[in-house]
């Protein structure tokens, strides 16, 4: 195999354009093992990214194949991208790994398990069944009897929805209908939001909380009829025909919305909206729309962080600790966005002294990995332990899920959250506050 550019794959073989050419970009230089968690937990070259990017350049070059050695130390990594920030020569870790995974699909038993989960959570049809059960399972408090007396993985996966539910501290603090008065008047400038899949099923509260808090900074919504699932679990399980098909809908849905911006809530969405041009690299005329459509993509943490008075309000709030998704800190390079919005809304805020680091959760990672997950998130549970936080923030669903049905089960009775939420809840109180304060005069 060489890295000449084909992009016919019809027969199910994988792209490979372009892949050896972006393998030698990697200097093996080292900079990015101290930040790998896998590396840190295992302590095996070979899962580091440095040792991954030596086995994909075999396999690129035809010196092994994939048997189950390669595919181990692929799917043993959580796709973090930590390695992309440490890394100076700018190799683009992530979207080395999904060609990676796309190669190892034929022999991994774990690609075919992340294919029912896929179907589950994405699929047009049975995503609705799936989360319609979801939520009642949910609602009626059968995830959390699964969550304490389901072992293994099913436990897991019962904590994790059962960590979906709106923490109750958010309960009764903000409104569900819209408002009548936005906070600022109409600057015009209009958005579309990226809906998505897991969002939409398991956190519409976390959207009505976006659309709350844009609309009262003047923002306004236009809808982007025929948006799909983002693809970035199809992407990250090596699934890239799937992403790829994903990414073109999408980024026909968004055009037609004529929407200025696309806001995302979910860090693993817009990370994914922003890599729209890698996956379609090979067909250039989608990779130039792909272009358009990601540089007006936006977190919503970085519009907050934007509308925000400079003389943040004094952090008499509840105490959070904040843990950085990592595809909204490594992936988008967003770092100081949500803090400041947090801190602007009058919380005590602070990282994790581990927040540059994976929780473990990646997706489904942790569901396909629980013990070495389980390793991984040792540290960041014990720093949430000692320090006594009212509450977990972090703007991710994955992360959200994972970090509050492991909370659970470490008895911690600790809500993850997602910004967007408390700045929402913020901007209600405030409003109260005005509305009492006129009721006084």
């Amino acid at each position: 195999m060489d890295g000449s550019a084909h992009s016919s794959h019809s027969d199910g073989e994988p792209r490979t354009g372009g892949w050896l050419e972006d393998l030698l970009s990697c200097v093996h230089c080292g900079f990015c093992l101290p930040v790998c968690p896998t590396y840190e937990v295992l302590g095996e070259e070979n899962d580091s990214p440095r040792g991954r990017v030596y086995l994909m350049r075999a396999l690129a070059e035809g010196r092994i194949g994939v048997e189950e050695a390669f595919s181990v130390h692929m799917n043993r990594c959580l796709g973090c991208r930590a390695c992309e920030t440490a890394c100076p020569a700018g190799v683009r870790y992530g979207s080395l790994l999904e060609r990676a995974r796309e190669h190892t699909l034929s022999q991994s038993t774990g690609g075919r398990f992340a294919g029912l989960v896929l179907g589950s959570l994405t699929g047009r049809r049975a995503s609705r069944l799936a989360y319609a059960l979801a939520r009642v399972a949910r609602n009626v408090r059968l995830a959390e009897l699964g969550a304490r007396f389901a072992p293994g993985r099913t436990g897991l996966a019962s904590g994790m929805l059962a960590a979906t539910r709106r923490s109750m501290k958010m309960t009764g603090s903000a409104v569900s209908e819209p408002l009548s008065d936005p906070m600022s008047e109409s600057t015009r400038e209009t958005y579309a939001l990226l809906e998505g899949c897991v969002m939409s099923g398991l956190y519409s509260h976390i959207h009505d909380a976006t659309r709350r808090t844009l609309q009262r900074r003047g923002h306004t919504e236009l809808s982007a009829s025929g948006q799909e699932c983002c693809g970035a679990l199809h992407a990250h399980a090596g699934r890239l025909d799937a992403a790829r098909a994903l990414a073109r809908q999408n980024v026909e849905a968004f055009e037609r919305s004529g929407a200025r911006i696309i806001v995302a809530d979910s860090a693993g969405c817009g990370a994914a909206m922003r890599d729209y041009p890698e996956w379609l690299r090979g067909e250039p005329e989608w990779q130039r729309r792909a272009e358009t459509l990601a540089e007006r993509v936006r977190d919503i943490s970085e519009l907050l962080a934007d509308s925000v008075d400079p003389a943040p309000l004094a952090g008499d709030g509840p105490r959070v600790a904040y843990d950085a998704p990592c595809h909204l800190l490594h992936a988008q390079g967003i770092r100081d966005a949500p803090l400041e919005a947090l801190a602007a809304s009058g919380y005590s805020v602070e990282p994790l002294p581990s927040w540059e680091r994976c929780c473990g959760g990646a997706g489904l990672y942790n569901l396909q990995q629980p013990e070495l997950s389980d390793r991984i998130l040792e540290r960041k549970l014990e720093e949430i332990r000692e320090g006594g936080y009212d509450l977990v923030a972090t703007g991710n669903p994955g992360c959200m899920m994972f970090l509050g049905a492991s909370l659970k089960r470490a008895g911690l009775e600790i809500s993850v959250v997602h910004p967007v939420e408390l700045v929402d809840v913020a901007d209600r109180n405030a409003e109260r506050r005005a509305e009492y304060r006129v009721s006084e005069v």
